[in-house]
Parts: C-alpha cells; structure tokens; sequence
C-alpha cells in the first residue's frame, strides 16, 4: 500500500513549476525587448582564406607573326688576287700602218667591162682597233656536267683565263693636202665579240670552246671569287676606252692523246685582208664569188709533255721548242 505525498511536497512541487515558467517567460521579454546589432557598428568578422579566383579560361595562342626579313646588302668584293710576276702572259698587237688600207680590183665591174679602168688597183681605207690580250697558261679542272639524258658525267675541262683592255689609241687614216695618207691615233669604243677554237696538231681535231654554266662556276671559285669572269657568249659586248674585262674560255671532250695544240683568238682586231681568187668571179655570178676576207687571229702555241692515261694540267706548257710562242695569222 503505497503512502499518499505529504501536502507540502505538492505545494514544493508546485512552486518550482511555477518559478520555471516565470524565468522562462522573464528571458523571453528581456531578450525581445534587446535592441537589433548595428551592422555598422558591429565588429567585423574574421576573414577566412580568401576564395580561389576560378582560372580564366585559356586563351587560344596568337597565330606566329612570320618572321621580318632583315635585308643585308652584299658585301663588296675584296681586291682581286695579286698575281705573280710572269703568271700572266701579255701579247704584242703588232700593229702595222698598212693594216688601214687594202689594194684590189673590183673583179664585179671588170666582169661587166674590162676597160672600167677605174675599177683596178682600188685602194680601200678602214679604222683599224685592237685590244689588248692578256692570259694565263691552259689550265684544267673536273666537274660534273649535266647530259641530256639528266644524269651527270665527270668530265675533264680544258680552260683558258683572259683578259681584254681597250686602250684606244686604233689606227685612223687621214688624207694629206697633198694627197697622201697619214695614221692617227684615235679613241673609239670597240664591239668585241670573240671566237677561241683548240685545234690538236697531229690529229686533225678541233674543238670550238664551249659555255659551260657548272665550269665557270668551279672556276670563278678556284682563279679569284672576287673577279666577274665571263663566257664567250657573254664577253660580247661594247668596251668603253680604258676598260677591262675578264673571260675564259673552255673546251670539253678534248682527246687525251693530244700533245701539241693552239688557240686561235679571233676578234681582237677588226684588220683583214682582201683577197679575189684570180678569174673566179664571172659575169652573172653574185657578187663576192670569189673573194675572202680572212681576219688577223692570234694564235698561241702549246705542248703537253704526258700520255693518254694520265692528263694533269702541269703537263702544260706554253710555246714549243722548234717554233713561235704565239704568232698573228689570217684565216
């Protein structure tokens, strides 16, 4: 049987309900009644790690400016090569007064009328210039040249360094008063345009000389980079009083079992000679039958101590025993 709570429990219990609820209410109020924070007025918060900015996005790479070409200008030639004393060869032009004048009969008007006397023993007058000619021993050198077939042959090139200077000074014939003609000396420009044929003597070959573009350039590389070396082809061209140019010529293909040979050098003088082969010409016949006007060429003679196996350059020599180094002929 269980003892009823005295009263005054009750009454204890009771009072701590009632006191519980007071405070309750009691902080409700004070805490409605508190004024809101000023946000001015309130400190401020701890900033915490600042955010990680999200990565930009990355933009596609420009496109490479090409690069700026930077113009050099060519660096001058240097001076030419010093040669030695001897290594170049000069040739007298052994210029002759009557070299001005040619005597023939005009075989075309005697054709017609054997009495036109005045048509006999003509006297024809000319200008006459030279050049001066300068060169160097025959040299050689092996380069590939191309063939029609497109491939390359390792060929031995036979070559010839020159150089040409209008000095002026060509022949010019002047009439005296008292009818007889005198030579003057006067300065013109001279068109030259050069021919250079090898001839081996002994076995009846000769060799025109050739343009060879891959020679020449071999060959401006070994004899002087600095100097502008010209072809025959292009070596024909006016030259002013008091110019030089330089040239070489070049032949290929040349028999090895060649010894002795010459270089005709035809162009560098304008002299010539008139010649009519008697009774050649007949009335009807166009004119000129008959006639030849061989040129005055120099010729260089050379000799090639050495065999067909085994041809080198330093087989060369200039002139030959039993004759001239270098003569003027008419051909």
């Amino acid at each position: 049987m269980k003892t009823p709570c005295p009263r005054w429990c009750v009454s204890l219990v009771t009072m701590a309900i009632v006191l519980g609820m007071a405070c309750t209410t009691l902080a409700q109020a004070e805490k409605a009644a508190k004024p809101a924070p000023d946000p001015s007025t309130a400190p401020p918060e701890k900033a915490g790690p600042p955010a990680k900015a999200a990565p930009a996005p990355k933009a596609a790479p420009a496109p490479k400016a090409a690069p700026t070409a930077i113009l050099v200008p060519p660096s001058p030639p240097g001076p030419p090569r010093k040669l030695a004393p001897g290594v170049f060869i000069a040739v007298d032009p052994q210029l002759q007064p009557d070299e001005t004048v040619s005597r023939a009969d005009v075989v075309e008007l005697l054709a017609a009328d054997p009495n036109y006397d005045f048509a006999k023993g003509l006297f024809v007058r000319r200008d006459v210039w030279w050049l001066e000619f300068q060169f160097k021993p025959v040299r050689m050198i092996y380069v590939d040249v191309p063939q029609p077939s497109g491939q390359m042959q390792r060929k031995l090139i036979w070559y010839l360094v020159y150089t040409v200077t209008n000095r002026g000074k060509a022949m010019h014939p002047v009439r005296r008063p008292n009818g007889a003609y005198e030579v003057q000396r006067v300065d013109l420009p001279i068109r030259f345009a050069p021919t250079f044929l090898l001839e081996s003597i002994g076995l009846d070959k000769r060799y025109p000389d050739r343009v060879i573009p891959v020679a020449m350039s071999a060959i401006q590389l070994r004899e002087d980079p600095n100097l502008d070396f010209l072809s025959t082809q292009e070596m024909a061209q006016e030259i002013a009083v008091g110019k030089t140019l330089w040239g070489v010529a070049a032949w290929e293909d040349v028999d090895p079992k060649t010894t002795r040979f010459a270089i005709y050098v035809s162009g560098l003088t304008n002299a010539y000679q008139w010649i009519d082969d008697p009774g050649r010409f007949k009335k009807g016949d166009p004119l000129g039958t008959g006639r030849h006007l061989p040129r005055k060429t120099l010729k260089l003679n050379f000799r090639r101590a050495g065999d067909e196996i085994s041809v080198k350059e330093t087989q060369i020599r200039y002139g030959i025993p039993d004759g001239l180094d270098y003569e003027w002929v008419y051909r």
